[in-house]
């Protein structure tokens, strides 16, 4: 009986390591001076050039947008290279320990992703997710038959702030994608902010029906404003607080 449920103890052991293993693993910052200067720096620079921007968004929507897009994907491309690892790197991934007496071999891994071909992919995919966002912004109701520049150029820049550093740090992997839009991944700076900006996106509509009529309710400003926001908000609690949590964690400690 006590070598049975020794065997049981140790069969559920090795079960749950492998769960962990297998499970997506939060991406850590690099940890250079460097990366953690402009780690912090970004946010504050992202609102900064959000607010010297804010008159001629309102003024102008779709000028202000399209202007604008090259430089936040600039600064983001700038984030990312500098601060988080590449899909593919050593530093996207667990490191398998080595056996004791076991040398590390050399693979083709060892020198890490090609970063502008990295860069070029997450660029590509997060402006053909834009059209995906797009009528997500519909069906949440976004104008249909009207003011498409409008909502697709917002659908960008949500896609550049929320999805453009997982495409980065997590290339197209299926699994780590199912458990992000499943709502199951770790927190990290890259998820919180693509959660902190769509829940942003949707208290930035709150403003647009009420009988204000002031010039800066109109679609989409007041989106852009909570996407924004949201992204810092997000991207801060992930990185910190919320770093390696998941949204099943909170529902545990809630039941039990």
């Amino acid at each position: 009986m006590s070598q049975a449920s020794g065997r049981g103890v140790a069969v559920q052991e090795v079960a749950k390591t492998k769960e962990t293993d297998a499970a997506t693993q939060a991406v850590r910052t690099i940890p250079t001076p460097e990366a953690q200067a402009l780690r912090h720096a970004h946010p504050a620079v992202l609102l900064s050039l959000f607010a010297l921007r804010f008159r001629a968004l309102v003024a102008d929507p779709v000028s202000a947008m399209q202007s604008s897009l090259p430089v936040v994907l600039a600064l983001q491309a700038a984030y990312t290279v500098t601060c988080l690892p590449a899909a593919g790197s050593q530093g996207a991934k667990a490191h398998r320990k080595l056996r004791p007496g076991e040398k590390k071999k050399a693979s083709p891994e060892t020198a890490g992703p090609n970063l502008a071909v990295t860069t070029l992919v997450a660029t590509v995919l997060s402006t053909v997710s834009a059209g995906a966002l797009h009528i997500l912004l519909v069906l949440f109701g976004a104008p249909f038959l009207t003011h498409l520049s409008h909502t697709f150029l917002c659908s960008l820049h949500l896609s550049l702030l929320g999805l453009y550093p997982l495409f980065y740090t997590r290339g197209v992997a299926s699994k780590d994608w199912l458990e992000i839009l499943g709502a199951r991944a770790p927190f990290d700076e890259a998820f919180g902010g693509l959660i902190g900006a769509g829940v942003g996106a949707w208290i930035g509509a709150v403003p647009i029906p009420l009988d204000w009529d002031r010039e800066w309710q109109k679609w989409p400003v007041t989106i852009l404003c909570g996407i924004y926001a949201g992204y810092t908000v997000g991207k801060l609690i992930g990185g910190t607080l919320a770093f390696g949590k998941r949204f099943s964690d909170v529902e545990s400690v809630e039941s039990s």
